[in-house]
């Protein structure tokens, strides 16, 4: 690792068309949980693959689905087919949540298509027929995810992503709460923060870069700034603003028409957003809208989970951990671990023998281990799904550290 640079990560606002969709997909996700909870259906039988298009006044849901009776309805020929009301209500009060009420796309006036279709036989028999075979249940895709932990900030996570999703979620706050002039902000945002590193840790901030949408059709780039500049510097903290940091607020003056109306959105297109910011690899595979036999979500959950304990238990300074899987098979394919150089008296080979024995990594061990067949997703949709704070109701499970005695323990039986 270089020693001093400048590294850069975005984030992106609930209101950015792209993150309205992802919340909408795993409103998704937590509506059919909560149904098969309420109507005694066994959640491990759960299947969500659920992507949202948005554009101007105009959603569109689709995917496959294995879904409890009380989401079906009989068609005129008396088939079981999807009933679309509840899914289209989970969009409307989703947008609603995000504070979408501008003639180009409002809650109450969007028309939402619900286009989702039972799951694919052939996909079904590689989750659920591996299970008679190996004891556990297949993935639900090939592919690989990874984990990432560092201690640039109190959650052990990378310091720019840190930093510029904390921006945002301070103005959405002051927006939703109606202070001042925050509350004329609109729901579409994008943050960026370029961190300068000095012997390897963060030193300060060298550049902020804030679009946000604004009612107001008079404010300028000016006033933006003024509106928004006291939330940004309590975002950063401790995190000194270098004297000549440069500040970029709504660069290109008037930002009125934002969200869906002014750009269309999709599940799935801001995975590094979700993650690290850029600081770590990404496999490839976005979260949202996916039960957590996808092992794109599962998987990702677990290697964090991992490399957040690794970190948190002294290991190393930095650590990021790499799972591979096949779909119907149930065990990984691969563990790698690569601590950068920084392991405190331990290998890669060692916290790699370790990690197997503290966990189960196939999707159903992970699913029980974090507890994950509940409808704990719609908050994961922004602001990142790893560095927040595990909730009562078992949300972000994966950002525990309870793994820490174990893997020692692991560790000095080896």
């Amino acid at each position: 690792m270089r020693e001093s640079y400048l590294f850069t990560s975005e984030s992106v606002s609930e209101g950015h068309p792209d993150k309205v969709c992802d919340r909408i997909s795993d409103e998704i996700v937590d509506l059919i949980y909560r149904e098969a909870a309420k109507t005694g259906i066994d959640p491990w039988t759960v299947r969500v693959a659920c992507e949202t298009l948005a554009t101007t006044n105009r959603v569109v849901i689709a995917g496959e689905v294995r879904l409890p009776p009380s989401l079906m309805k009989k068609d005129k020929d008396g088939r079981d087919v999807i009933n679309p009301s509840k899914f289209r209500s989970a969009a409307r009060k989703a947008i609603r949540d995000i504070g979408y009420e501008q003639d180009g796309f409002n809650w109450r006036t969007v028309k939402v298509d619900v286009l989702l279709h039972s799951q694919s036989a052939d996909i079904a028999q590689g989750v659920d027929s591996a299970a008679d075979k190996q004891g556990h249940e297949g993935a639900g895709d090939q592919g690989i995810m990874f984990g990432y932990a560092c201690r640039e900030t109190p959650d052990l996570m990378p310091a720019p992503i840190y930093y510029s999703h904390r921006i945002l979620q301070l103005l959405a706050a002051a927006r939703k709460k109606g202070e001042g002039d925050a509350a004329k902000l609109g729901p579409d945002a994008k943050s960026q923060v370029t961190v300068r590193y000095e012997n390897g840790k963060p030193a300060c901030v060298d550049s902020i870069v804030l679009s946000t949408q604004h009612l107001d059709e008079s404010w300028d780039s000016k006033k933006v700034r003024a509106v928004v500049e006291p939330y940004i510097r309590e975002a950063l903290g401790d995190l000194k603003i270098s004297d000549d940091c440069k500040w970029y607020i709504n660069p290109t003056g008037k930002f009125v028409i934002g969200g869906p109306d002014g750009d269309a959105g999709l599940t799935g297109r801001k995975i590094i957003v979700d993650t690290y910011g850029g600081a770590a690899p990404h496999g490839g595979g976005a979260f949202s809208g996916k039960d957590t036999t996808k092992v794109d979500r599962s998987a990702a959950y677990a290697a964090r989970y991992l490399a957040k304990n690794v970190v948190a238990a002294g290991l190393a300074d930095r650590c990021t951990i790499q799972i591979a899987y096949a779909i119907g098979i149930a065990q990984p394919l691969s563990i790698y671990v690569d601590l950068g150089g920084t392991g405190k008296g331990v290998t890669e080979d060692q916290v790699e023998a370790a990690i197997r024995k503290v966990i189960d990594l196939s999707p159903s061990g992970i699913r029980r281990h974090l507890d994950l067949n509940k409808p704990i997703y719609a908050k994961t949709a922004a602001y990142g799904h790893f560095g927040r704070k595990p909730g009562r109701d078992g949300s972000f499970a994966w950002e525990k550290v309870d793994l820490v005695k174990p893997l020692k323990e692991a560790l000095k039986a080896a």
